[in-house]
């Protein structure tokens, strides 16, 4: 890892390769973040007694392939696997360290998903309720109707493409407005969260109908969550989920111009720490020696609707799902997944009482065919752990 800046990354680049080798651990030094404060005591992650060998746990993939070569051909800055919370393997690569936090694109919203669990149990948050109700401001948005509920679980109708990379529409919009991008000359595109959230005023099909994958809907989500809760989401993650789990260092959320928090993908933590979080979906809720989302969310997290995806989201993912900001493999079994572009990952597999967390700076945002083999290295670690559970 470099120590320096490397020359010629701006904030044109910034995220792409090669500068992601480098920017993804160096956020605070390039966009403006808020902390997320870690605990006093942190909960250890002690070494099981036997540590997986990555060149020996063998992948059933073509070319007789092993986790260690999978890892040194995906570009690949950290990994760590627990089993029944001890760590059976850990690897850093690109400088990585176990202190050194890296930013987790759209794992964050899996975070940010906890925290809607956390003030749902409470009787803070009804999923029932509508953004207007909880945000005045965006009453005359396309969103206004939207319930929470299908802002967790993406099924709002409204207008705004994930996979349109026209600046002047979609995410290309959105990565302006929380400042990752510079406008176009002579565009006036929102120069805010709030400010594109107001804007946006079509909507392509009823509410609920059908689930799109839409960073928009986590960033709606995210003040929401606000307003529910008085206090703004760095402050909400810190008290309700990474104080509570034991996280033995800080972390931090992106910021917007206006000082709005990016919600959909602006998360840097370090790896012990994503770990320590994927324990609480292992675990019916619970780490560290307390429930810290309810169980029942938790449970509600495994069982999406396969008949809500589209055909474009089921070529990778046949019987996939998507429930309260997390991916689910298969409706047919429990694990779940939180995913981010250029390689985060991570793997939640209950019954085997197994988490694993990837990080990477792949050089391209998306890579199904990588993304698959990388859920076949956590499945092959997490059988070389040991049978499920009955």
């Amino acid at each position: 890892m470099q120590a320096d800046r490397p020359a010629g990354l701006d904030l044109s680049n910034w995220d792409r390769a090669p500068f992601n080798r480098w920017s993804y651990q160096h956020l605070a030094e390039i966009v403006p973040v808020a902390p997320i404060a870690c605990a006093a005591t942190p909960l250890p992650l002690p070494e099981a007694p036997a540590q997986a060998a990555l060149d020996q746990v063998n992948l059933p993939l073509p070319g007789n392939s092993t986790a260690a070569r999978l890892l040194a051909g995906s570009w690949t800055d950290g990994l760590i696997a627990l089993h029944r919370g001890q760590v059976v393997c850990s690897h850093y690569e690109n400088g990585l360290r176990p202190d050194t936090p890296h930013l987790t694109q759209s794992v964050s919203k899996s975070v940010v998903g906890a925290v809607a669990g956390v003030l749902h149990g409470a009787g803070d948050l009804d999923l029932n309720r509508s953004v207007a109700a909880y945000v005045p401001d965006f009453a005359g948005s396309a969103y206004a109707a939207v319930t929470i509920r299908q802002l967790l679980d993406m099924t709002s109708g409204v207008d705004f493409p994930e996979d349109a990379p026209d600046p002047a529409s979609g995410i290309g919009l959105m990565d302006i407005a929380v400042g990752w991008k510079p406008a176009p000359p002579g565009t006036s595109a929102p120069r805010s969260l709030r400010t594109l959230i107001r804007s946006l005023r079509h909507q392509t099909r009823p509410h609920g109908a059908e689930f799109e994958y839409r960073s928009m809907e986590t960033e709606v989500l995210g003040f929401c969550l606000e307003a529910a809760a008085s206090a703004p989401l760095p402050q909400l993650v810190s008290d309700l989920i990474w104080q509570p789990m034991g996280a033995a260092h800080p972390a931090s959320f992106g910021l917007d111009p206006e000082g709005a928090t990016i919600a959909d993908g602006a998360l840097s933590a370090t790896l012990p720490d994503l770990a320590r979080f994927g324990l609480i979906f292992a675990q019916e809720g619970a780490a560290n020696g307390r429930q810290i989302v309810p169980a029942d969310w938790v449970a509600q997290t495994r069982q999406g609707d396969a008949s809500r995806f589209p055909a474009r989201y089921r070529a990778d993912r046949p019987n996939g799902a998507y429930r309260n900001q997390f991916w689910i493999e298969d409706t047919a079994r429990p694990v779940t997944l939180a995913l981010g572009v250029y390689g985060q990952m991570i793997f939640i597999d209950p019954a085997r009482d197994f988490v694993g967390v990837k990080l990477s700076t792949w050089p391209m945002a998306l890579n199904p065919a990588l993304r698959l083999q990388t859920q076949c290295l956590m499945h092959s670690l997490a059988r070389a752990c040991g049978p499920q559970a009955n």
